[in-house]
């Protein structure tokens, strides 16, 4: 019965003094800690200037675009995402800068969607039914609203702001 004892405490490591050593920096770089600029493989896709999505359509553009009360804005590094209430109507307003930007609207173009040039606005801008894209200076906006309403009531406005993103950055 004791050499059981024994046997068991030996294979579970009590009695060690000593823990395991935590791996090196070298064998486990952080998570946490930004690439350096030499690993940015993103580095030609990147504007060189960073943009806050949340401050090129504040919240009271947002509202307006979607006619409705939208909560407060939910931020990630290149997006910004407003939501309708809960109790409605159906609405959201998404903002995306940079290379993702430039990506939704290469795949709207993949798929074949009406996209309509906008003249005068930014280097180059387009508009498609629920969303607006824009090249300001390298960077590229998109700006997508999802509502049950009719999209030609908001065609205007996604043009306005699109307007507006432009003179922000």
């Amino acid at each position: 019965m004791i050499s059981v004892t024994v046997m068991i405490l030996a294979l579970t490591g009590c009695g060690t003094a000593d823990p395991p050593a935590p791996p090196s920096a070298v064998e486990q770089p952080s998570v946490d800690a930004p690439p350096s600029p030499d690993d940015r493989s993103d580095v030609a896709a990147t504007p060189a200037r960073a943009a806050d999505p949340c401050a090129l359509v504040p919240k009271a553009d947002a509202e307006r675009l979607a006619g409705t009360p939208l909560q407060d804005p939910v931020a990630a590094r290149e997006s910004c995402t407003y939501t309708g209430p809960i109790s409605g109507p159906t609405a959201q307003v998404e903002v995306y800068v940079g290379a993702g930007a430039k990506k939704i609207l290469d795949i709207d173009r993949e798929l074949g969607h009406d996209l309509k040039a906008i003249a005068g606005v930014g280097a180059e801008a387009h508009l498609e039914d629920g969303a607006v894209f824009v090249d300001a200076g390298g960077t590229w906006v998109a700006i997508r609203l999802v509502s049950l309403a009719d999209p030609a009531a908001s065609r205007r406005a996604l043009e306005d702001l699109a307007r507006d993103v432009v003179t922000r950055l």
